[in-house]
């Protein structure tokens, strides 16, 4: 029998080579490997937290599909839910390196991929109602429109077990055929979620609000629980249908290095403190400390805390 999960999550993973020097990406000669996915780093920084993560994707059977698969090995990630497609390419991606604490400059190889060629048959329902909670990200929900009916099937599938569900929005535009597609089927992952969890700047995108408060309303008054927004240097804001509401401030960080993979490092604290029992005020204190910690090293998953490090 299969062991049981605490969380399962669905994306793509992608060989990451990250410039070794600034400037420019044609002029880069050499770079460093590393895997990259939003949904991979949020099971990875859970996972280092001591959680038992599940990790749902496709990749080819090539040397970047391999390197995925050894690298969730080394997290202590299970990879019982991958399957590896022989059919399709893994996907890659180049990273530019910045010093001054601005976004980096990312080009994506991943159109065809293996991951995009995800469907409602790599949903095994065995395996999901295994885990206790399920995380999906807007990411996977734009790779292709099997990916998407994969996500919205695990998650009407899971609310009807009474699992809970996280979403982050993570939006990619340039996935979507438009705007409009991208707000509706988002917007429709949200609401089966409990704890849904975008930044401002997406938050009026997909809600047509302008105030923290208005875009939380919008998604309580659709049955979800819990509405956490980034507000960057300024934190993170939340309100609950109960009605609590606060800001929790950031945390200060004298050098930013590399801005990728704080809204994953922000989730995992969030996710995991939730499943710990933790009030949605500690929640967002730790997913305010773990992002903090995200962005002072270069890399979208090398700044995730152990369990120690991260010391509560």
């Amino acid at each position: 029998m299969h062991k049981t999960l605490d969380v399962i999550t669905i994306g793509e993973a992608m060989a990451m080579f990250v410039a070794t020097q600034t400037g420019e990406l044609s002029a880069v000669e050499h770079f460093f490997k590393r895997v990259a996915g939003a949904e991979l780093n949020v099971a990875t920084g859970l996972a280092r937290l001591g959680l038992n993560v599940g990790w749902v994707s496709r990749v080819g059977d090539d040397s970047f599909g391999h390197f995925v698969l050894d690298t969730l090995k080394k997290e202590g990630i299970d990879a019982a839910g991958v399957t590896l497609d022989a059919r399709f390419a893994t996907g890659f991606q180049l990273k530019s390196k910045v010093e001054n604490g601005t976004d980096p400059i990312v080009e994506y190889f991943r159109k065809g991929s293996a991951a995009s060629h995800l469907s409602v048959n790599d949903y095994h329902a065995h395996y999901f109602t295994s885990a206790r909670h399920l995380h999906l990200s807007g990411v996977a929900a734009a790779l292709s429109a099997s990916s998407y009916e994969l996500l919205d099937h695990a998650a009407a599938a899971m609310k009807a077990q009474g699992k809970t569900i996280s979403f982050d929005p993570n939006l990619r535009p340039v996935l979507w055929k438009n705007e409009a597609e991208m707000v509706e089927k988002l917007n429709h992952l949200a609401f089966q979620a409990d704890w849904v969890l975008p930044g401002v700047k997406e938050g009026i995108i997909l809600t047509g609000q302008k105030t923290p408060e208005g875009i939380a309303d919008f998604y309580l008054k659709k049955g979800v629980k819990a509405v956490v927004l980034k507000t960057g240097a300024d934190g993170a804001w939340f309100k609950t249908a109960d009605g609590e509401q606060g800001a929790v401030s950031a945390v200060k960080v004298d050098n930013v290095v590399d801005t990728v993979g704080a809204g994953d490092g922000f989730a995992v604290g969030i996710i995991s403190a939730l499943l710990e029992g933790k009030t949605l005020q500690q929640a967002v204190s730790r997913g305010n400390k773990i992002g903090s910690l995200a962005i002072q090293v270069q890399g979208d998953s090398e700044g995730l805390p152990t369990r120690a490090q991260l010391g509560s």
